[in-house]
């Protein structure tokens, strides 16, 4: 794996003054031109940053983020909590960009294996197709969400590009995708037929309206994946203009603050990846800056884990039955007494029980346990029970 990264320029990474005592920047493993290639023994999260941009739809420059988002990342104070985090350096554009998507491919892959986090800085988002290949052989299938302002299904007839990359995961031979959630679309950007194939997959959307009120909401849409894709360009432009593809609206930063702190507080999640920050476009480095505070968020609520899910002990969980009509069996919730969190269970075969046996819990809110109270059909249990069935 070392030979695919290119070490970190040591002044450059350390700066003219050291880091400060508890910062980040203090306490990472990096691999560095002086230090080299860190020891991942006992380390937690491992950052990768990946300079590749060739697929990159209306927003050249984004190859250059990762030194920016660092520069302010390891300024930043670690919690009350003792961390182990590795940098491994950057994986450079390769001599064509399946060279790239190989190297981080294989990278990720490993670091699965070693039950290390992989946090991408990207680059361009079809870098989360090489995310969703390292799966292979390490899963038998996976739920993956993106947050972003677009449904990046794209055509089959186009060329391979930023705005397609789920169109490759879903045509892709073999499929270990279970479950796919588009979290923060915003209606006008996404063609209408993108959203008639999302259904007809089962597959989740979520329009950014539905959050702007509740951003709590998100948090069982989160909590649900094994990977996820955070394209910059679902926040808005005021809040992160460096990104070639931001609009007026979207979430706010502090809504992207929270978003990562769910994913990093979520026991199922294995890998994330921060893509199409541009520092060409960067006003002030205020989107770099961000982006550093996301992560920050995400390391906060990693070291804030319950460990909830899966099931450890019955005794840690309240059971509620719920009868719905129409429905011959009583839908079943979970209540977290260590983190007040819900799920609800999914009835499957027994004898087909082992293959999705991960995904027979579904996250889920408060709120989705008073749809059941009043006898609608939570719509996570009947697309689930869907895939499930079909």
């Amino acid at each position: 794996m070392e030979e695919f990264f290119t070490p970190l320029e040591h002044e450059k990474f350390v700066g003219e003054t050291p880091f400060a005592e508890n910062t980040i920047g203090s306490l990472v493993k990096a691999n560095t031109t002086v230090t080299g290639f860190p020891n991942l023994k006992k380390v937690n999260i491992a950052i990768i940053g990946v300079e590749e941009e060739r697929r990159a739809v209306n927003n050249e420059g984004c190859a250059n983020s990762p030194d920016k988002v660092r520069e302010y990342f390891y300024k930043l104070f670690k919690g009350n909590y003792k961390i182990s985090i590795a940098d491994l350096g950057n994986i450079k554009a390769g001599d064509t960009v399946d060279d790239t998507d190989y190297a981080l491919r294989s990278a990720v892959h490993e670091l699965l294996k070693q039950g290390i986090i992989p946090i991408i800085i990207g680059g361009s988002n079809d870098l989360a197709f090489a995310n969703y290949l390292a799966y292979e052989d390490v899963e038998s299938t996976i739920n993956v969400v993106s947050i972003d302002s677009k449904i990046d299904l794209g055509n089959p007839d186009e060329e391979f590009n930023s705005q397609s990359w789920l169109g490759r995961v879903i045509l892709h031979q073999p499929n270990h995708l279970f479950n796919f959630s588009a979290l923060g679309y915003q209606t006008y950007l996404v063609n209408p037929k993108h959203l008639e194939m999302m259904e007809k997959l089962f597959f989740d959307s979520y329009r950014l309206g539905n959050y702007k009120k509740n951003v709590e909401e998100a948090e069982p849409v989160i909590r649900n994946a094994d990977m996820i894709s955070f394209d910059m360009s679902c926040v808005r432009q005021t809040d992160a203009p460096g990104c070639g593809n931001s609009s007026p609206n979207g979430f706010h930063g502090e809504d992207a603050c929270q978003l990562m702190r769910y994913a990093g507080m979520s026991d199922k999640l294995s890998s994330i990846g921060i893509y199409e920050i541009n520092s060409k476009k960067d006003k002030s480095n205020q989107t770099a800056h961000l982006a550093a505070q996301m992560l920050w968020c995400f390391v906060d609520g990693y070291y804030n884990r319950k460990k909830d899910f899966p099931f450890k002990k019955t005794t840690d969980y309240t059971k509620y039955h719920v009868s719905i009509k129409d429905l011959e069996s009583k839908i079943v919730f979970y209540k977290s007494k260590k983190s007040d969190r819900w799920w609800m269970e999914v009835p499957y075969p027994s004898d087909k029980r082992l293959k999705f046996e991960r995904h027979l819990l579904v996250p889920c809110s408060y709120l989705t346990y008073q749809t059941a109270l009043e006898e609608e059909m939570p719509d996570q249990w009947w697309q689930t029970y869907q895939k499930l069935s079909f």
